[in-house]
């Protein structure tokens, strides 16, 4: 089942990776920090097995975090084989922040007027840059470029909270 923005996952802490004055973290921290993040690493997986991780940028809307590719990119010839992924955001620090990983599947998204809506959001957190068209269930740039897209509804999902007190939270959606 996809995860939305008011989803009550099952939430657990786990006491081997926490303070013990640790607690829970809310899932709707989570969806905060995956909207605003600038920039996300996504790990997927070579038909060879062997793993591939590169940044890129995205948008947290409609339950699922969403990034593009080139159809002919690394990324996307993985997902062709494998649509499992795992998303990572967070901050590169030891003592400060909270970190999120989210595990799901990457499904296409093709329906026209989501992709505007998709488009919108993209321009309006990164800016003009960032500005697509949608044509033929693609993102296109005006340049000739195309970008397949994609969603990510977590599955899983976990937070680990560093600094005073360190935590691991677990959001499982049913």
């Amino acid at each position: 089942m996809p995860a939305t923005d008011d989803a009550a996952p099952t939430t657990t802490l786990d006491p081997h990776y926490s303070s013990e004055d640790a607690t829970v973290r809310p899932w709707a921290e989570a969806v905060g920090l995956l909207d605003r993040a600038e920039l996300y690493w996504l790990s997927t997986v070579r038909p060879d097995g062997r793993p591939h991780v590169t940044p890129l940028i995205g948008v947290w809307s409609e339950g699922a975090l969403h990034f593009c590719t080139g159809p002919s990119e690394r990324k996307a010839r993985n997902l062709a084989a494998n649509p499992e992924v795992v998303l990572t955001t967070g901050a590169n620090t030891l003592r400060e922040g909270v970190d999120v990983v989210v595990e799901g599947r990457a499904t296409r998204v093709t329906d026209e007027q989501r992709l505007i809506a998709l488009a919108e959001a993209w321009e309006a957190k990164y800016g003009a840059e960032w500005h697509f068209g949608v044509t033929d269930g693609l993102f296109s740039n005006g340049a000739g470029g195309r970008a397949e897209v994609f969603a990510v509804a977590p599955r899983t999902a976990f937070g680990f909270a560093k600094g005073d007190p360190y935590g691991q939270t677990r959001w499982r959606f049913a």
